[in-house]
């Protein structure tokens, strides 16, 4: 009868254990437990670079993403119990490289149109000192382009799709996105709207066909960095950046104090870029 109710305790604790796991195992859970997880770290090293200067707060920034990396791959492997094939260093060089090289033809193509639209127009920030705007657009971006892509596609786009499917998952994550900016400076129900397009659908895009977290922050930080260099707001965040930019004519075209984000350009262009995206990723996923 001792062996017997021995045996049965055992056999509970195993069915409890795996009740356990499979709570934490569940695509919402891990998403918000990896969310939150992230999101501490995000606020604990954030005050400490603010109170930073230059290098020591880039380097406060960069200590944060690693952080967060390896906050999200433990999440993933004790949680979600899954190998994290989109954050592994091989080929992250390449595929942030490659994520960056569009990023930068996304914001010059734009910027382009606008200019020759007469919305923008800019002038060299001879006062300005370069170090300083360098390294301050640099550190912004990098916090966000990491922060933000481990979020909501690394964690809220996989749990999602994991469920319901790509689409979806795209369309929830592009949404959430968009409302996530309301809060910023300049900030409108067309600017969360805009953001939803141009960054939610073509970062969620971008994660979706090379399936590789690197790819789309690469997309992302060279997206940032260079309207932070440009002098012009990103998101409703002010920049100070090497040209002063006049802005000229409607907010649809120029975005208005929200930034290049809030207008209809980048929108028309990040479609242009995020269709053969998705149509590349329908056709990798027919063919695996």
């Amino acid at each position: 009868m001792e062996k017997m109710s021995v045996h049965e305790e055992k056999q509970q604790n195993g069915e409890e254990l795996s009740r356990w796991s499979r709570f934490w195992s569940f695509p919402i859970i891990w998403m918000i437990a990896g969310a939150i997880g992230i999101s501490l770290v995000d606020a604990l090293f954030r005050q400490l670079a603010e109170q930073a200067e230059g290098i020591a707060s880039l380097l406060l920034t960069l200590a944060a993403g690693i952080v967060a990396i390896l906050v999200y791959k433990l999440t993933m492997k004790y949680l979600a119990r899954r190998s994290v094939p989109e954050i592994s260093r091989k080929r992250a060089v390449i595929e942030a490289g490659m994520g960056g090289l569009i990023g930068i033809i996304f914001i010059i193509v734009s910027i382009i149109i606008i200019v020759a639209m007469g919305g923008y127009s800019f002038q060299w920030a001879s006062a300005s000192d370069k170090g300083v705007v360098l390294i301050s657009s640099i550190t912004a971006a990098l916090g966000a382009a990491i922060i933000e892509e481990l979020i909501f596609r690394g964690l809220m786009l996989q749990a999602i799709s994991k469920l319901a499917g790509n689409w979806i998952a795209l369309a929830v994550t592009s949404l959430f996105f968009g409302i996530a900016h309301l809060g910023n400076t300049g900030a409108t129900l067309w600017g969360a709207f805009a953001i939803t397009i141009e960054a939610g659908i073509l970062l969620g895009a971008a994660f979706l066909w090379r399936r590789n977290l690197w790819f789309a922050m690469g997309l992302h930080f060279a997206w940032n960095t260079l309207e932070g260099l440009f002098g012009i707001p990103v998101s409703g965040h002010p920049s100070a950046g090497l040209f002063t930019v006049k802005v000229k004519g409607a907010e649809l075209l120029t975005g208005g104090d929200f930034g290049l984000e809030g207008s209809i350009v980048p929108v028309i262009v990040s479609l242009l870029i995020a269709i053969p995206m998705l149509i590349a990723a329908t056709r990798n996923r027919a063919s695996s």
